[in-house]
């Protein structure tokens, strides 16, 4: 019998066995590599060969011999499978780098990298074997993560890299567009195209993730965000106090935040701030103050944070400064004692999506290199008797739950000269599903389709992702979703609107159209009166 005979045999009588744990699944697993004499494959090649064994010999499926092969199970249990993507230092070859004009004082620059981001990370290391093109980017990660026991059907793309709205536009269009061929797996002659052959692709992406500076959100670049098929944009917020802004010469103010967020919100995005504990002029207790203020006043209350310790890195002009004894980062039991407090108080319609950047611990000279920091945090909260109420850390996930003690919670709150209303499923206070109704006060809107409209800025179902068009009794499966659209509709309807529109990726359109949503202007919308 050959070797690859011998690899599948193997494979198919371990897949055939009715495993409840993981201890089962080893000793299983010893046992036949003892009776078979092979050498003991890895998780991923038993992985490979059971799904090509699944799809050519009718091998039924089992689904927690898959889920314990999964490497990093996490990276889909949110719901779907999360591709970021860098954009180049310089866009078409320019001679100049094009990632971002300003100069604060905490930001590192390294030559061939997008300013902010550093060698050694993750998806800069992706990116720079790839010689930054989009295409490939998004290709080579999909195959990975398909390879380690993920679906990809259904693609969150974060594009990273500088800020996003200083790039030309012409370079903007493009680099989207590779995504799009990327996950088509096909060369589309333009973005349009690209993007409806999307809509029924085998990697559908169902949202895109921005990243910029508020000073530079207005109504123009709305529209070319909406055209691109941008769902979310992440704001380099930092900080909300105008003195520590200026001391670190971040070169907007918070009026410039308050007025992006408003307009984000009023055109359906998520808005996700990027905050900066430990700033130069920064003190624990300032930083304390600031986190409390961005969910108590109405002018912030961002959906998602991602929150980024000052460190101090040799390319930053904060290095000269930290050199003189100028400056000094927060050091651990700050950080830990600082973010735990943080974490306790963040409302329960706020994920927390990071507590700390991916920047290798060689690169940083001073500040924490917890590389755990989340891990360590929640250990300390629970020793404290404390826990967080944000969305991250009250997913499902794959935990089991009856259907019959799923509940619809409501949470309403001013923001942005408008009312938010949270819809949520939970089963003692794990969320299942979640949706996001936004009902403006004003009217005017950049995009016409809008006007007199309520606005669904997300919906989301959390849980192990299961494929489109396979069944299986996960939050994913269980028509939640749905539930909490008629719900938004219902309670647009009785606030007055004459529609509701859904600010949809393009992967998720043909979801909308099909309980009677039409696109108008990259939004579906639907008639509620």
């Amino acid at each position: 019998m050959t070797k690859n005979n011998q690899l599948n045999d193997f494979v198919s009588e371990l897949a055939q066995k009715n495993i409840k744990n993981s201890e089962q699944f080893l000793n299983l697993k010893k046992k036949l590599i003892s009776q078979t004499k092979i050498q003991p494959p890895n998780n991923t090649t038993i992985l490979s060969i059971y799904r090509e064994l699944k799809e050519k010999e009718n091998l039924s499926p089992n689904y927690y011999f898959e889920k314990k092969l999964k490497k990093r199970p996490i990276r889909s249990l949110s719901g779907v499978a999360v591709v970021s993507v860098l954009t180049s230092p310089r866009p078409f070859g320019t001679e100049q780098s094009l990632s971002c004009p300003h100069h604060c004082l905490y930001c590192p620059t390294e030559k061939g990298i997008p300013k902010s981001y550093l060698s050694g990370e993750p998806a800069v290391e992706r990116a720079k074997k790839l010689s930054f093109d989009p295409f490939w980017q998004v290709k080579k990660r999909i195959e990975v993560l398909a390879k380690n026991g993920h679906p990809t059907d259904k693609i969150e793309l974060i594009v990273i890299g500088g800020t996003w709205s200083y790039l030309p536009t012409k370079y903007q269009t493009w680099f989207i567009k590779r995504c799009f061929d990327g996950a088509n797996r096909k060369v589309s002659k333009n973005l349009n195209q690209a993007q409806k052959l999307n809509e029924k692709g085998e990697h559908r992406i169902i949202g895109i993730t921005l990243e910029t500076r508020p000073d530079y959100i207005n109504a123009q670049e709305i529209k070319k965000m909406r055209e691109l098929g941008c769902t979310r944009v992440e704001l380099g917020v930092q900080n909300i106090d105008d003195k520590i802004l200026k001391q670190n010469q971040r070169g907007h103010s918070i009026n410039e935040t308050i007025k992006a967020t408003e307009l984000l919100k009023d055109t359906g995005f998520k808005v996700c701030y990027h905050i900066m504990p430990g700033m130069f002029g920064a003190t624990v207790k300032k930083d304390l103050i600031m986190f409390k203020k961005l969910f108590s006043l109405p002018n912030f209350q961002p959906d998602m944070l991602k929150i980024y310790p000052c460190v101090v890195t040799k390319g930053s002009p904060l290095y000269k400064l930290w050199q003189n004894k100028k400056y000094r980062p927060y050091q651990n039991q700050q950080l830990i004692k600082l973010l735990t407090q943080i974490k306790s108080t963040i409302p329960p319609y706020v994920r927390i999506t990071r507590i700390i950047r991916d920047i290798p611990s060689s690169k940083i000279e001073s500040g924490s290199r917890i590389s755990n920091l989340r891990e360590v945090i929640q250990k300390e909260m629970k020793k404290s008797g404390l826990s967080c109420r944000c969305l991250r850390c009250r997913e499902i996930k794959d935990i089991k739950f009856k259907i019959g003690n799923i509940k619809l919670k409501k949470i309403t709150y001013s923001a942005s000269g408008g009312q938010e209303i949270f819809l949520s499923f939970e089963n003692k206070n794990k969320l299942l599903a979640f949706l996001r109704l936004r009902l403006p006060q004003r009217f005017r809107s950049p995009f016409s389709a809008l006007n007199g409209a309520a606005l669904i800025r997300e919906l989301h179902t959390y849980g192990e992702m299961v494929p489109i068009g396979q069944k299986k009794k996960v939050a994913q499966h269980i028509g939640l979703g749905k539930k909490l659209i008629l719900e938004a509709e219902k309670l647009a309807r009785q606030a007055g609107y004459k529609k509701i529109a859904v600010i949809s990726g393009v992967g998720v359109r043909n979801y909308y159209r099909r309980i009677g949503y039409q696109l108008r202007q990259t939004y579906l919308i639907k008639n509620v009166k």
